[in-house]
This record gives structure tokens, C-alpha cells and sequence, in this order.
């Protein structure tokens, strides 16, 4: 029997656990998205689906969930950061990937540009207005144009693969 096989079960469609086992091992970056509710109160969530879609103008794209915590939110604004997370700041994308009322508690963050949230040690961040919102089943694709950011200090890149954190090893 192969090990590595993946494990296909009665309740679980053929195309559905090929999705799930093929992007288990699809290695991706970790991102935080950040935005304002409308009384101002900040939202989040960790994200691995950002993607560059154009240079020129600078676009880019996430998705996320209609049943996610921070999507009336950005539903409902026209700003966005997007932060790029390193392995130091490993805690921070675990964090706003649990408790949405306990993302913001505590001094991790400040207000940045639009008085977004800024998480603190993050490589890099963008600030960008959404331009699109696709909606897909129970999904939306978002499209943003950046408008500002800047650069963090160096860390190794934060990957998320088989369920795991790992940061960038060898070259091969």
C-alpha cells in the first residue's frame, strides 16, 4: 500500500479530497489582511490566496469566505492592508487566524495609513483600495490596487504546507 496515497472517504467526493489533499501540499505565502468595520473597529484574518495580478497598474488578489468573521467589513470599505508575514512574526498569522475578538487585543499593531491595522515586525505591507469583488459560490475574490506600503526588516518567509508553518530550508 502507498503511504502516501491520499485517503479518499465515503462522505468525501472524488474531486473534493483531490482539492484538498493536492492543496495540502501546495506550499503558499502568509499574508494578514487587515480593514476597518465601519464604527472603526479593526478586522482580520490569515490568508495563503494572494496573488500579484498586475505591475502596472499594481493589483492584486485574495479570496475569502462570505462566512468569514471580517467579511462584512470588507464587503463594506474600500480599503485594505495586506501584510506579509516572515517566520518571527509566526504568532501574529496564528493569531488572527483564531478568536476574531482577540486579533486586536494587546499592542501588536497601530493604526497605518486610513487608520488601518498594522500588525508590528510584518516584512512588508501594502495599503490598497478594492477595485472588484467577484463573487464565486461562497467565496469572493477581491481585487486591490496598492497605493502605499513599505518594506519590514528581512525575516525568512512564512509558508503554510500540510497544515503546518515552515519557513524556506535548503536550495535545491
Amino acid at each position: 500500500m502507498d503511504e502516501t496515497a491520499p485517503v479518499i472517504t465515503p462522505e468525501e467526493p472524488d474531486g473534493i479530497a483531490a482539492f484538498k489533499h493536492a492543496f495540502r501540499r501546495h506550499a503558499a505565502g502568509v499574508v494578514v489582511i487587515t480593514a476597518l468595520t465601519p464604527e472603526g473597529k479593526p478586522v482580520g484574518f490569515t490568508a495563503t490566496s494572494l496573488a500579484s495580478l498586475a505591475a502596472v497598474p499594481p493589483l492584486a488578489t485574495f479570496n475569502m469566505a462570505k462566512v468569514a468573521s471580517a467579511w462584512p467589513a470588507v464587503a463594506g470599505t474600500d480599503w485594505v492592508a495586506i501584510q506579509t508575514m516572515g517566520a518571527r512574526t509566526r504568532h501574529l498569522a496564528e493569531r488572527m487566524s483564531g478568536d476574531h475578538d482577540l486579533r486586536f487585543e494587546g499592542d501588536h499593531w497601530a493604526p497605518g495609513p486610513h487608520g488601518l491595522p498594522i500588525l508590528e515586525g510584518v516584512t512588508s505591507w501594502m495599503v490598497g483600495r478594492i477595485v472588484e469583488r467577484f463573487p464565486v459560490a461562497n467565496n469572493v475574490v477581491v481585487v486591490v490596487q496598492v497605493e502605499e506600503g513599505a518594506l519590514g526588516e528581512p525575516d525568512a518567509a512564512l509558508l503554510y504546507h500540510e497544515r503546518t508553518y515552515l519557513k524556506p530550508g535548503e536550495t535545491v
